[in-house]
């Protein structure tokens, strides 16, 4: 593969990390590490602000955060003095009072080198230039003997604007043999192909293979589907990692595993199944509570939340009143019992009933709307409310 080395062997880590979780995270890290060093890996490769967890947001202008990711990284820079694989690992850093979105290279107990993005996304969910500041472009760095180009993200993405340094090119004028990218791209539906164009315009313009790293996992409203992949330099595809799992992969060789990528609706279901687990894990929450009718909403949500968390961590609750057909009764309960979960029933009669009763005097002389309707749907919340309060 080049003059220096006639191997080098990469492992991708398609991971999950949790925001604000540096000790977690860390031993993510290390746990993927000892799986490379075991497969025979010369480098591993973290995706975007891994350390940190992506995206932190606000959290990263913490001055104490900074430090302790700082911390993490020298930390792990340290036991890179096993003679294991080196490791290329985001997190925020500080340099000369500046924040930066970064990625360092920890190798032989030390860090090795650090690059900084440069195109900073400030559009749909990403605000970066709010918060970081712009690095400079820099050159590749030097791991076992082969030059590596580390463009961040949207260093590759070539969006069009006055101030967007291409980072890519000056990577392979100033001598990288290989592009490797970590990413924290989040799912949306087409996004599969909108990055493989991408990236093979890079592959196209630089004649240099390309090793994408994206991280899985949910985060708020976000998700991140991972597929990392790989493409050799005349643009075939050397490697895919499928979408949606946690994945650390060993082998960056042009005999690599291309696992399917799933589209369409059977993705986006997997989105939102892999949202919400990451939501309630990540948040600590014993389980999720819902209303449940018998129409086709509550199912797809009760059958979303069952192959997220399991029957076991889904409790459900019918709310009739007497609008309530018996179909939808019949329904609710079949629903219950086809996918397993807890199921009661609570009529809502006595609490509407009250609140007609409280708003007798402002309604005097006035027809049934659909005022009276929302007094059903707003009782109902409420009650929802008040057991998942109750029951955490």
């Amino acid at each position: 593969m080049t003059e220096n080395a006639a191997r080098l062997t990469i492992s991708l880590a398609q991971l999950n990390p949790t925001v604000g979780d540096i000790a977690g995270n860390a031993d993510k890290a290390r746990a993927a590490r000892r799986r490379a060093a075991a497969d025979g890996a010369d480098l591993i490769v973290y995706p975007e602000l891994f350390i940190a967890g992506y995206p932190p947001e606000d959290l990263v202008l913490k001055p104490a955060f900074q430090a302790a990711c700082r911390a993490a990284i020298e930390d792990l820079a340290r036991e890179t003095a096993d003679g294991g694989p080196a490791m290329l690992i985001g997190s925020p850093w500080v340099d000369n009072g500046k924040l930066y979105n970064a990625c360092a290279l920890l190798d032989g107990g030390r860090i090795a080198a650090i690059r900084y993005k440069v195109n900073l996304p400030n559009y749909g969910v990403f605000d970066e230039k709010r918060v970081f500041a712009r690095g400079p472009v820099s050159g590749p760095v030097t791991i076992r003997g082969v030059r590596i180009g580390v463009p961040i993200c949207e260093d590759t993405w070539l969006e069009e604007s006055e101030d967007y340094e291409n980072v890519v090119e000056c990577l392979a004028e100033t001598g990288a043999e290989l592009l490797v990218v970590p990413n924290g791209s989040p799912y949306a539906r087409g996004k599969n192909d909108m990055r493989m164009s991408v990236s093979v315009a890079r592959v196209t313009e630089s004649d240099l293979p390309l090793v994408y790293v994206n991280q899985v996992g949910g985060q708020d409203e976000l998700v991140f589907d991972g597929a990392s992949f790989v493409l050799n330099a005349d643009r075939t595809l050397a490697a895919q990692l499928p979408g949606f799992v946690v994945r650390g992969a060993a082998g960056w060789r042009c005999d690599g595993p291309v696992a399917p990528v799933i589209e369409g609706d059977e993705a986006d279901y997997a989105a939102c199944v892999l949202g919400l687990r990451d939501y309630v894990r990540k948040n600590g929450f014993p389980g999720v509570l819902l209303g449940i009718s018998g129409g086709i909403d509550s199912a797809l949500c009760a059958a979303i939340a069952v192959d997220a968390l399991g029957a076991d961590k889904v409790r459900g609750v019918m709310l009739p009143f007497r609008y309530t057909a018996q179909i939808s009764l019949e329904d609710a309960g079949r629903l219950a019992s086809a996918l397993g979960f807890g199921y009661e029933v609570l009529p809502i009669a006595q609490a509407v009933e009250g609140f007609e009763a409280i708003l007798a005097k402002p309604f005097a002389g006035l027809e049934r709307d659909i005022t009276e309707e929302n007094l059903q749907a707003r009782t109902r919340g409420t009650l929802l409310m008040a057991i998942s309060n109750k029951t955490g």
